[in-house]
């Protein structure tokens, strides 16, 4: 499965959700002017980033035939 091209991909997708999530997280922390600079792009970024994660992963178990 390691060597899965869908499957590297989608897990790229998810490890780039967390460093997201991460960023928003450290953005919160930081607060002041980086935070309201940040906060709603940081939210918009990680929103995007999990519907394609969701859909590539949706898409890894279809292709591959886990849904049956």
């Amino acid at each position: 499965m390691g060597q899965d091209p869908l499957f590297i991909v989608m897990a790229i997708a998810m490890v780039v959700v967390v460093l997201i999530l991460f960023f928003g997280i450290g953005s919160f922390a930081k607060g002041g002017e980086f935070n309201k600079k940040y906060a709603n792009k940081a939210m918009r970024w990680r929103i995007g980033a999990q519907f394609i994660a969701v859909v590539l992963i949706l898409l890894f178990v279809l292709v591959r035939g886990g849904g049956g």
